[in-house]
């Protein structure tokens, strides 16, 4: 059995939409529905709602194809963090200075490092900031 890891809205997201999957969203969904616990900040959530409710208003997703995801996502032990807001006018904008990450991207990053997990990313810019912070990637 895998370990528990941090995924960010990109990989939540690509279990959801098909346009947004990939060889790593596949495994860590996989994963996810074994029961392996994914650890997210509070913003996980309306992260991937919100990009959710765009793909529907661009009709790229139908509003019953993203009541489904959302109930998928809802079945899955997603752990969120209760630790991100009190970290967000500290450490997380901290590391959204020192590696050039929205601050939104910097709350996954910081989650990793606290929990000593690997991170799950689609996102490139976050995926060379976890290297530089010696970050396991999946």
């Amino acid at each position: 059995m895998s370990e528990p890891f941090v995924a960010d809205s990109s990989v939540g997201i690509g279990w959801i939409h098909p346009s947004q999957s990939n060889l790593l969203t596949h495994r860590s969904l996989e994963e996810a529905k074994s029961g392996i616990p994914v650890h997210v900040p509070s913003l996980w959530r309306l992260e991937i709602s919100n990009a959710l409710l765009v793909f529907v208003r661009r009709k790229l997703m139908t509003d019953p194809q993203r009541s489904v995801g959302l109930a998928l996502l809802s079945q899955l032990r997603v752990m969120t963090d209760g630790e991100t807001h009190r970290l967000a006018f500290s450490t997380i904008a901290e590391l959204a200075e020192k590696y050039s990450l929205s601050v939104y991207d910097a709350a996954y990053l910081e989650l990793s490092r606290r929990k000593s997990l690997p991170l799950a990313t689609c996102d490139e810019a976050l995926k060379n900031a976890a290297r530089k912070a010696g970050i396991r990637l999946r």
